[in-house]
């Protein structure tokens, strides 16, 4: 299998395109590490929130997440260029290695045990992106890639259930219902105007996803970067010997030989800028405010990912896309609350809350008469 032009994928304005989606991420690599993009998870919860106590988050940091947001979402406009220039296992295995290479001979060992750092350079590298690089290679539109990996934050909610023995309550059932109320309408969506075995091959990556967070909380990595550039040293061989099998030594040496300025500029946006600064950025919001205040802004991800697909590559954004968009987003807020937070919020609108009745009760009795 070699790489086929965007009209051959079906990317292009006939596809569906849909909506915001990520890491990417987040197509960005895993929040959990980072990418593209973009519902994130802090390998190293102990350091969220230590500078700033819970308070709210400053202006230049917000810019800056949003920016990283805005980095993760076009991640996959340069995916689907990427695949343009390269067979898809090919191209993966070379995002992997520009982030490896030479950064692991720099950071140090990973500190945790190699068992882990091998599980989840395999879920996440070689069957997460392996995945979601067919899946788009196959046909499936970038915007509309970018939303259906933000299924991810169910399947981790899953997985964590039956792995980790998490319990979840009901608000966070009722954000998974909303969320997979989404995809499962992007799913018709796409089955009526593309290629519903490419849909079925992004849902999959999204699972790979889940695993893999849970995976890493399980590691603890006490160095979130080093973390992430010992995982993204696991599946470059793996995912070449892959493509050796599949897409065929002939397909590789040709897109070597006849390299691009566009194939090397997708490489190093995917593996360097989305990758390797995007998830600093990231990691540097994390240890600086709570990941309750961080994760929300991970949502805006599918929105840039719709947009830029929209505006550089001509994908259409049906209605049905557009209220999927809306619901997987809706539905991934609604997790990411704490519990409790809208009815304390509500309680503060009714001036009921708990600030009014402390005032209430530290107040002095009024006097009849």
């Amino acid at each position: 299998m070699t790489a086929t032009p965007a009209a051959a994928r079906g990317t292009g304005s006939t596809a569906s395109a849909g909506s915001t989606g990520s890491t990417g991420a987040i197509g960005t690599t895993s929040t959990t590490m980072s990418a593209n993009t973009n519902t994130t998870t802090n390998p190293n919860p102990s350091t969220s929130g230590t500078a700033t106590g819970g308070r709210g988050m400053r202006a230049p940091h917000i810019a800056l997440a949003v920016l990283v947001a805005a980095v993760w979402g076009l991640n996959f406009v340069l995916i689907h260029v990427g695949l343009d220039n390269f067979p898809p296992l090919l191209f993966c295995a070379l995002r992997f290695a520009v982030v490896a290479v030479p950064a692991v001979f720099f950071v140090g060992p990973p500190k945790v045990a190699w068992r882990w750092v091998v599980a989840v350079g395999v879920v996440l590298g070689v069957v997460k992106f392996g995945l979601l690089f067919l899946g788009m290679h196959a046909g499936m539109p970038a915007g509309l890639s970018s939303l259906v990996l933000q299924g991810q934050a169910g399947f981790t909610a899953l997985f964590a259930a039956v792995l980790l023995r998490e319990r979840a309550g009901g608000q966070r059932l009722l954000g998974l219902a909303v969320a997979f109320a989404g995809i499962a309408l992007s799913a018709y969506d796409q089955g009526a105007g593309g290629p519903l075995g490419a849909f079925v091959l992004v849902v999959l990556a999204a699972v790979a996803w889940g695993l893999a967070n849970v995976l890493t909380r399980k590691a603890a990595p006490p160095d979130a970067l080093r973390w992430m550039v010992w995982v993204s040293a696991v599946p470059p061989l793996p995912l070449l010997g892959l493509s050796l099998l599949v897409e065929g030594p002939g397909a590789d040496l040709r897109a070597l030989r006849d390299i691009t300025p566009a194939g090397l500029g997708a490489i190093g946006y995917v593996g360097l800028v989305s990758t390797l600064l995007g998830f600093v950025a990231w990691s540097f919001l994390l240890r600086t405010y709570d990941a309750t205040a961080v994760a929300p802004y991970s949502l805006l991800v599918p929105v840039f990912g719709m947009s830029s697909a929209w505006l550089l590559l001509g994908e259409r954004v049906t209605p049905a896309a557009a209220a999927a968009a809306l619901l997987v987003i809706a539905g991934i807020g609604i997790t990411a609350l704490r519990p409790g937070v809208p009815s304390a919020v509500a309680a503060r609108l009714r001036g009921t809350g708990p600030r009014r009745s402390a005032a209430l009760a530290a107040a002095p009795p009024r006097r009849r008469g």
